[in-house]
């Protein structure tokens, strides 16, 4: 009697991946030296902070994972970053202030964690508008607020773009507000769309003002404000 021919086993079929056990939203301020750093070098900073804290962060699938981490808008090099917003996801629930002092203790000079709080893992962060500040001197402050007037007043703040293509582009849709601190300083509310959004600089130069990046102005991002937030 011939003997029963061995059966051919299915291979296995992988499991399903683990899902996101907690998620949790940042928000930080980058500023001094590390101004300069780019948007690139920023996501290696955090990177080594979180291997240095010891947190079990969510790794991305593939030949080579990364940290499951997403800033909600890339910021500029050279400007400051007042309440910047970054996501990361861990495979196990930990207390947050637990995560924000574990990270507060590796963060270099330039960068400090303001806060920390747990978001729906289903929730990510969508940018509703950004808000730039910039210091003038109080014998520009009139003819800025004037011309802040007539842009505000206007339906169309047309300007000249170079990149990616030469073009034509109506700022107006995106400006928010300028109001003015006093008259030291002044803040550009711009919404951000799927077309885009309005560039400080070209804000700038509608206010008469585009002078004060070449004469050395820093240029501050004092807020970005979140859709789920308001």
């Amino acid at each position: 009697m011939a003997p029963e021919p061995t059966p051919i086993l299915a291979p296995p079929i992988p499991g399903p991946i683990s899902p996101t056990r907690d998620k949790l939203r940042l928000r930080f301020r980058k500023d001094a030296a590390l101004r300069m750093l780019s948007h690139h070098d920023l996501m290696r900073c955090f990177e080594r902070m979180l291997r240095r804290a010891v947190l079990p962060v969510r790794q991305s699938q593939g030949f080579h994972p990364k940290p499951r981490l997403v800033f909600a808008l890339s910021l500029p090099l050279g400007v400051i970053g007042c309440e910047e917003v970054v996501e990361l996801e861990l495979e196990e629930i930990l207390p947050p202030e637990e995560v924000c002092e574990r990270l507060k203790r590796q963060a270099p000079p330039g960068l400090e964690i303001l806060s920390l709080r747990r978001i729906g893992v289903k929730t990510g962060a969508q940018v509703h508008s950004l808000t730039y500040r910039i210091a003038i001197t109080a014998d520009r402050a009139a003819e800025a607020r004037r011309r802040a007037a007539e842009a505000l007043a206007a339906s169309e703040c047309w300007t000249e773009r170079s990149r990616p293509a030469p073009r034509r582009v109506n700022l107006r849709p995106w400006i928010v507000d300028v109001r003015f601190c006093g008259a030291a300083a002044l803040e550009m509310e711009l919404c951000l769309t799927p077309a885009g959004t309005a560039r400080p600089e070209e804000v700038l130069d509608l206010l008469g003002l585009s002078d004060l990046l070449e004469a050395g102005a820093v240029l501050e991002r004092s807020r970005l404000t979140l859709k789920d937030e308001g």
